[in-house]
């Protein structure tokens, strides 16, 4: 039996049905979102299969029947109606002509598909309201607006703030201009990493649904245990499964815990050797910043209790640490507590992959100016595992002293 090839990298749900490739079936969660919602928000890591999400989406809107033969939805949408979709994809901008820009590029390219010619092509907004509009005109039908990694402009800048909040009001102006044209619109799903607070993204979009921690949608991105077990089972012979999920499983979302897709296939095609694979794909380093600011201690996040307003959102001028190491995956909820009424979460490190590395990446990150970083960084590693405190305090002393050179 020749196995499905792997989508490392593929985030096109067309491409990987017809270049068969391996495909987990999310649809059953798509066909309840399109159903039961209409202003949906969700909020997941980097590398979670986001993207591919909603492309599925946007081929489901679009009637494109024969390619979900096989798959839940199949069957029971009715693919005789279809939608004219409005798909916005934001890539990485540092500053904010390039983000304009940007923008202005992608609604160009939207017009193109629909065959759509909107007047004003040089403010972005105004060029955006047009677009649903006329779209909505043209085809007689409700619009479907997509849009994927709706805050990467914001994320990107985290080291420079006033770029940063720049790039936000920029955003902001873009999607208010959903509020203002609901009549035209069927159904607005956006994807992130982060969870800014309503007022200052969306601000009048106070209909929209965050499902980042709806428990019937919390393995809508991301392989479960049934999967690995299932799916990916002939791809894994002779893999000691307890350990894969030592390595690589733990993300809760408050549903069953999951795996993320990126560190499998790659785990897969390197031939079963286990690195870390997610962790290594970037590290923000506005966190190693954080870190230092607030001088916080690593031994707090194995068992961190937050209330559910830290992991609910955050404002540019009020960042908090814990809440970006949640939302960015590096920590997930250990166990949900309601206590006096009152919601609170205990966070943790996912899995030893996200554990190992994010201390791994702080100590390179502080021994980085040290002439014999390796050394150090190895004897350190070396100590803390033997539990050897006299020699932690020799290291120390020699890293201080060649701080001081």
């Amino acid at each position: 039996m020749q196995l499905k090839r792997l989508p490392i990298g593929i985030s096109t749900f067309s491409k990987i049905i017809e270049g068969n490739y391996i495909y987990i079936d999310k649809t059953k969660e798509a066909l309840n979102l399109i159903t039961n919602y209409s202003y949906v928000f969700l909020s997941r890591p980097r590398r979670f299969g986001k993207s591919l999400f909603l492309d599925t989406l946007q081929e489901i809107f679009e009637g494109n029947k024969k390619l979900f033969k096989g798959l839940y939805i199949y069957d029971k949408w009715n693919w005789e109606e279809s939608y004219p979709v409005i798909k916005i994809s934001f890539s990485g901008n540092r500053d904010t002509i390039e983000l304009k820009k940007s923008i202005i590029d992608i609604l160009k390219y939207n017009q193109q598909r629909l065959d759509i010619e909107c007047y004003n092509t040089d403010d972005y907004a105004i060029c955006f309201s047009e677009l649903i509009r006329k779209t909505n005109q043209k085809y007689q039908k409700p619009v479907v607006i997509l849009i994927d990694e709706y805050d990467k402009s914001i994320l990107d800048n985290l080291d420079q703030i006033e770029v940063a909040k720049e790039c936000r009001e920029i955003v902001k102006r873009l999607y208010t201009q959903i509020k203002d044209n609901d009549r035209y619109i069927k159904f607005t799903f956006l994807t992130g990493v982060s969870k800014f607070s309503k007022a200052s993204i969306f601000s009048g979009l106070n209909n929209l649904r965050d499902i980042s921690l709806l428990p019937q949608f919390g393995a809508v991105c991301g392989y479960t245990q049934k999967d690995i077990e299932s799916s990916f089972l002939l791809y894994l012979k002779g893999v000691d499964l307890e350990r894969l999920k030592e390595w690589y499983n733990g993300y809760n979302f408050l549903s069953e815990k999951v795996y993320n897709p990126f560190d499998i296939l790659l785990f897969i095609d390197s031939n079963y050797m286990y690195d870390n694979y997610w962790f290594n794909t970037g590290t923000p380093s506005f966190l190693i910043k954080l870190f230092k600011q607030d001088r916080y201690n690593l031994v707090e996040f194995e068992n961190l209790r937050v209330g559910k307003e830290l992991i609910d959102s955050f404002d540019i001028e009020d960042i908090n640490l814990e809440t970006v190491m949640f939302q960015a995956g590096y920590l997930t909820i250990k166990k949900q507590i309601i206590r006096r009424n009152r919601i609170e979460y205990e966070l943790t490190y996912p899995n030893l992959e996200t554990k190992m590395s994010f201390n791994n990446y702080l100590l390179n990150y502080f021994t980085r100016s040290i002439s014999q970083k390796g050394k150090v960084q190895n004897g350190l590693i070396d100590t803390l595992e033997e539990a050897n405190l006299e020699e932690l305090k020799t290291i120390s002393l020699v890293k201080y002293k060649w701080e001081r050179i």
